[in-house]
Protein backbone atom coordinates (compact mmCIF):
# COMPACT_ATOMS: atom_id res chain seq x y z
CA UNK A 1 0.00 0.00 0.00
CA UNK A 2 1.27 3.50 -0.85
CA UNK A 3 0.30 6.22 1.60
CA UNK A 4 0.85 9.73 0.30
CA UNK A 5 1.89 12.29 2.91
CA UNK A 6 3.64 15.55 2.11
CA UNK A 7 6.22 16.80 4.58
CA UNK A 8 7.44 20.37 4.10
CA UNK A 9 10.65 21.72 5.57
CA UNK A 10 9.20 22.86 8.89
CA UNK A 11 12.39 24.38 10.23
CA UNK A 12 13.56 25.29 13.70
CA UNK A 13 11.60 27.23 16.27
CA UNK A 14 11.65 30.99 15.86
CA UNK A 15 14.36 32.81 17.86
CA UNK A 16 12.74 34.68 20.70
CA UNK A 17 9.56 32.59 20.60
CA UNK A 18 7.73 32.05 23.88
CA UNK A 19 7.75 28.64 25.52
CA UNK A 20 4.11 28.21 24.51
CA UNK A 21 4.99 28.95 20.87
CA UNK A 22 7.97 26.61 20.98
CA UNK A 23 5.90 23.72 22.36
CA UNK A 24 3.15 24.30 19.79
CA UNK A 25 5.74 24.31 16.97
CA UNK A 26 7.33 21.07 18.18
CA UNK A 27 4.00 19.30 18.72
CA UNK A 28 2.79 20.06 15.21
CA UNK A 29 6.17 19.14 13.72
CA UNK A 30 6.19 15.80 15.54
CA UNK A 31 2.65 15.04 14.38
CA UNK A 32 3.56 15.65 10.75
CA UNK A 33 6.84 13.75 11.11
CA UNK A 34 4.98 10.70 12.41
CA UNK A 35 2.58 10.86 9.46
CA UNK A 36 5.46 10.95 6.99
CA UNK A 37 7.34 8.23 8.89
CA UNK A 38 4.30 5.98 8.55
CA UNK A 39 3.97 6.75 4.83
CA UNK A 40 7.67 6.01 4.29
CA UNK A 41 7.48 2.66 6.09
CA UNK A 42 4.42 1.68 4.06
CA UNK A 43 6.12 2.63 0.79
CA UNK A 44 9.30 0.73 1.72
CA UNK A 45 7.49 -2.31 3.11
CA UNK A 46 9.79 -2.37 6.12
CA UNK A 47 10.93 -0.36 9.10
CA UNK A 48 10.77 -0.16 12.89
CA UNK A 49 7.76 2.08 13.30
CA UNK A 50 7.11 1.38 16.98
CA UNK A 51 10.58 2.38 18.08
CA UNK A 52 10.57 5.29 15.66
CA UNK A 53 7.35 6.73 17.07
CA UNK A 54 8.84 6.23 20.54
CA UNK A 55 11.69 8.69 19.91
CA UNK A 56 10.28 11.22 17.44
CA UNK A 57 9.45 13.75 20.17
CA UNK A 58 13.02 13.57 21.49
CA UNK A 59 14.57 13.96 18.03
CA UNK A 60 12.15 16.76 17.13
CA UNK A 61 13.08 18.69 20.28
CA UNK A 62 16.78 18.30 19.59
CA UNK A 63 16.90 19.10 15.87
CA UNK A 64 14.16 21.73 15.73
CA UNK A 65 15.11 23.58 18.89
CA UNK A 66 17.77 22.56 21.40
CA UNK A 67 20.79 21.14 19.59
CA UNK A 68 23.05 23.53 17.72
CA UNK A 69 22.77 21.63 14.44
CA UNK A 70 21.65 23.24 11.19
CA UNK A 71 22.23 22.68 7.49
CA UNK A 72 24.54 25.70 7.53
CA UNK A 73 26.81 24.75 10.43
CA UNK A 74 27.66 21.08 9.78
CA UNK A 75 31.21 22.07 8.80
CA UNK A 76 31.62 24.12 11.97
CA UNK A 77 33.58 22.01 14.48
CA UNK A 78 31.59 23.57 17.32
CA UNK A 79 28.17 22.31 16.18
CA UNK A 80 26.50 19.94 18.63
CA UNK A 81 26.67 16.21 17.97
CA UNK A 82 23.58 13.99 18.07
CA UNK A 83 24.22 10.24 17.87
CA UNK A 84 21.29 7.89 17.23
CA UNK A 85 22.62 4.76 18.87
CA UNK A 86 19.41 2.76 18.30
CA UNK A 87 20.17 2.84 14.60
CA UNK A 88 17.27 0.60 13.57
CA UNK A 89 15.06 3.69 14.09
CA UNK A 90 16.89 5.40 11.22
CA UNK A 91 13.70 6.39 9.41
CA UNK A 92 12.73 8.62 12.33
CA UNK A 93 16.12 10.34 12.06
CA UNK A 94 15.82 10.86 8.30
CA UNK A 95 12.28 12.21 8.62
CA UNK A 96 13.31 14.66 11.34
CA UNK A 97 16.28 15.67 9.14
CA UNK A 98 13.83 16.46 6.35
CA UNK A 99 11.62 18.52 8.64
CA UNK A 100 14.68 20.40 9.92
CA UNK A 101 16.05 21.16 6.43
CA UNK A 102 18.99 18.78 6.66
CA UNK A 103 17.61 16.48 3.94
CA UNK A 104 15.35 16.95 0.91
CA UNK A 105 11.91 15.60 1.95
CA UNK A 106 11.48 14.06 -1.52
CA UNK A 107 14.40 11.72 -0.82
CA UNK A 108 12.44 10.00 1.95
CA UNK A 109 10.58 8.07 -0.75
CA UNK A 110 13.85 6.24 -1.53
CA UNK A 111 14.19 4.78 2.00
CA UNK A 112 15.94 1.35 1.82
CA UNK A 113 15.54 1.21 -1.97
CA UNK A 114 18.47 0.00 -4.14
CA UNK A 115 21.27 2.61 -4.33
CA UNK A 116 19.50 4.89 -1.82
CA UNK A 117 21.60 6.79 0.71
CA UNK A 118 18.87 6.19 3.26
CA UNK A 119 19.86 2.79 4.57
CA UNK A 120 17.96 0.88 7.22
CA UNK A 121 20.69 2.01 9.61
CA UNK A 122 22.28 5.49 9.38
CA UNK A 123 25.68 5.87 7.72
CA UNK A 124 27.76 9.01 8.28
CA UNK A 125 29.57 8.57 4.95
CA UNK A 126 26.27 8.75 3.05
CA UNK A 127 24.14 11.41 4.79
CA UNK A 128 25.52 14.71 6.06
CA UNK A 129 24.53 15.28 9.64
CA UNK A 130 24.69 11.62 10.63
CA UNK A 131 27.42 11.52 13.27
CA UNK A 132 27.97 7.77 13.57
CA UNK A 133 27.25 4.52 11.77
CA UNK A 134 24.99 2.65 14.17
CA UNK A 135 22.90 -0.48 14.14
CA UNK A 136 24.93 -2.98 16.16
CA UNK A 137 23.62 -1.99 19.58
CA UNK A 138 25.97 -0.60 22.19
CA UNK A 139 28.17 1.36 19.76
CA UNK A 140 26.66 4.84 19.92
CA UNK A 141 27.52 5.76 23.50
CA UNK A 142 31.20 4.78 23.24
CA UNK A 143 31.42 6.92 20.08
CA UNK A 144 29.66 9.76 21.88
CA UNK A 145 32.09 9.56 24.78
CA UNK A 146 34.96 9.88 22.30
CA UNK A 147 33.26 12.92 20.76
CA UNK A 148 32.82 14.50 24.19
CA UNK A 149 36.46 13.89 25.11
CA UNK A 150 37.53 15.47 21.81
CA UNK A 151 35.37 18.53 22.56
CA UNK A 152 37.07 18.91 25.95
CA UNK A 153 40.51 18.66 24.35
CA UNK A 154 39.53 21.20 21.69
CA UNK A 155 38.05 23.59 24.24
CA UNK A 156 34.85 23.47 22.18
CA UNK A 157 31.44 24.45 23.63
CA UNK A 158 29.69 21.71 21.65
CA UNK A 159 27.53 19.20 23.49
CA UNK A 160 27.09 15.55 22.58
CA UNK A 161 23.64 13.95 22.77
CA UNK A 162 23.40 10.15 22.51
CA UNK A 163 19.99 8.50 22.13
CA UNK A 164 19.99 4.85 23.15
CA UNK A 165 17.29 2.22 23.38
CA UNK A 166 16.60 0.72 26.79
CA UNK A 167 17.04 -2.85 25.53
CA UNK A 168 20.34 -1.63 24.13
CA UNK A 169 21.49 -0.79 27.65
CA UNK A 170 21.83 -4.53 28.27
CA UNK A 171 25.07 -4.23 26.27
CA UNK A 172 28.09 -3.93 28.54
CA UNK A 173 29.85 -1.48 26.23
CA UNK A 174 27.41 1.22 27.34
CA UNK A 175 28.37 0.85 30.99
CA UNK A 176 32.08 0.89 30.19
CA UNK A 177 31.48 4.10 28.23
CA UNK A 178 29.43 5.68 31.03
CA UNK A 179 32.15 4.80 33.54
CA UNK A 180 34.70 6.52 31.28
CA UNK A 181 32.41 9.56 30.94
CA UNK A 182 32.40 9.95 34.72
CA UNK A 183 36.15 9.40 34.94
CA UNK A 184 36.82 12.16 32.40
CA UNK A 185 34.16 14.48 33.88
CA UNK A 186 32.25 14.74 30.61
CA UNK A 187 29.55 17.20 31.62
CA UNK A 188 29.18 18.02 27.90
CA UNK A 189 27.62 14.57 27.33
CA UNK A 190 23.86 13.97 27.50
CA UNK A 191 22.70 10.36 27.32
CA UNK A 192 19.00 9.93 26.52
CA UNK A 193 17.64 6.46 27.26
CA UNK A 194 14.42 5.68 25.37
CA UNK A 195 12.72 3.88 28.25
CA UNK A 196 9.72 2.20 26.60
CA UNK A 197 10.30 -1.13 28.41
CA UNK A 198 10.05 -3.11 25.15
CA UNK A 199 12.56 -4.71 22.82
CA UNK A 200 12.34 -7.19 20.00
CA UNK A 201 10.06 -10.01 21.10
CA UNK A 202 9.60 -9.20 24.78
CA UNK A 203 9.74 -6.64 27.55
CA UNK A 204 13.13 -5.51 28.83
CA UNK A 205 12.21 -6.88 32.24
CA UNK A 206 11.54 -10.35 30.84
CA UNK A 207 14.73 -10.27 28.78
CA UNK A 208 17.30 -8.78 31.14
CA UNK A 209 15.84 -6.51 33.80
CA UNK A 210 17.35 -3.01 33.88
CA UNK A 211 15.69 -1.83 37.06
CA UNK A 212 16.54 0.23 38.97
CA UNK A 213 17.97 2.08 35.94
CA UNK A 214 18.24 5.41 37.73
CA UNK A 215 20.29 3.95 40.57
CA UNK A 216 22.54 2.10 38.13
CA UNK A 217 23.27 5.28 36.16
CA UNK A 218 23.99 7.23 39.37
CA UNK A 219 26.33 4.46 40.55
CA UNK A 220 28.28 4.89 37.31
CA UNK A 221 28.73 8.59 37.99
CA UNK A 222 25.95 10.28 36.01
CA UNK A 223 23.48 12.95 37.03
CA UNK A 224 20.07 11.38 36.37
CA UNK A 225 16.96 13.20 35.16
CA UNK A 226 13.57 11.51 34.64
CA UNK A 227 11.23 12.93 31.99
CA UNK A 228 8.10 12.03 30.08
CA UNK A 229 9.50 11.47 26.56
CA UNK A 230 6.28 12.80 25.02
CA UNK A 231 6.06 16.00 27.10
CA UNK A 232 7.85 18.78 25.24
CA UNK A 233 8.05 21.03 28.30
CA UNK A 234 9.90 18.33 30.22
CA UNK A 235 12.20 17.56 27.29
CA UNK A 236 13.03 21.25 26.82
CA UNK A 237 13.77 21.68 30.52
CA UNK A 238 16.06 18.64 30.63
CA UNK A 239 18.03 19.43 27.46
CA UNK A 240 18.36 23.15 28.08
CA UNK A 241 19.59 22.59 31.66
CA UNK A 242 22.39 20.20 30.68
CA UNK A 243 24.99 20.08 32.04
CA UNK A 244 22.98 19.93 35.24
CA UNK A 245 25.93 19.13 37.47
CA UNK A 246 29.48 20.27 36.75
CA UNK A 247 31.85 17.39 36.04
CA UNK A 248 29.12 14.79 35.50
CA UNK A 249 27.45 13.47 32.34
CA UNK A 250 23.68 13.90 32.28
CA UNK A 251 21.64 10.70 31.95
CA UNK A 252 18.06 11.42 30.88
CA UNK A 253 15.64 8.55 31.39
CA UNK A 254 12.97 9.38 28.81
CA UNK A 255 9.89 7.37 29.78
CA UNK A 256 8.20 6.65 26.47
CA UNK A 257 5.65 4.39 24.80
CA UNK A 258 6.56 2.29 21.80
CA UNK A 259 4.20 3.23 18.99
CA UNK A 260 3.04 6.46 20.66
CA UNK A 261 0.44 7.90 20.20
CA UNK A 262 -1.34 5.27 18.09
CA UNK A 263 -3.87 3.42 20.23
CA UNK A 264 -3.30 -0.08 18.83
CA UNK A 265 0.50 0.28 18.63
CA UNK A 266 1.30 1.90 21.97
CA UNK A 267 3.10 -0.41 24.45
CA UNK A 268 2.54 -3.39 22.13
CA UNK A 269 5.58 -5.68 21.69
CA UNK A 270 4.94 -6.80 18.06
CA UNK A 271 5.19 -3.20 16.86
CA UNK A 272 8.95 -3.25 17.33
CA UNK A 273 9.14 -3.86 13.58
CA UNK A 274 5.64 -4.91 12.50
CA UNK A 275 4.35 -3.47 9.23
CA UNK A 276 0.83 -1.98 9.41
CA UNK A 277 -1.88 -3.42 7.19
CA UNK A 278 -3.58 -0.96 4.83
CA UNK A 279 -6.48 -0.71 7.27
CA UNK A 280 -4.16 -0.13 10.21
CA UNK A 281 -2.25 2.53 8.27
CA UNK A 282 -5.47 4.37 7.53
CA UNK A 283 -6.52 4.14 11.18
CA UNK A 284 -3.13 5.42 12.36
CA UNK A 285 -3.25 8.37 9.95
CA UNK A 286 -6.76 9.18 11.15
CA UNK A 287 -5.57 9.24 14.77
CA UNK A 288 -2.68 11.54 13.83
CA UNK A 289 -4.97 13.82 11.82
CA UNK A 290 -7.25 14.08 14.85
CA UNK A 291 -4.38 15.52 16.90
CA UNK A 292 -4.18 18.62 14.71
Amino acid sequence: MTVTVDLPVIGRTRPGASREEVVAHLKEAARRIRMKDLATVMRAGQGHIGGEFSIIDVLTTLYLHTANVTADNLDDPDHDRVVLSKGHAANALYTVFAAAGLLDPAELDTFVQPDSRLNGHPARTKVRGVEANTGPLGHGLPIGVGDAIAAKIDGSPRRVFVLTGDGELQEGSNWEALMAAAQFKLDNLVVVADRNHLQQGATTEDTNDLTPLDEKARAFGAHVVDVDAHDFDQLLDAFEAAPVEAGKPTFVIAHSHKGHPISFMSDNVPWHHKLPSPEQAEAALAELEALK
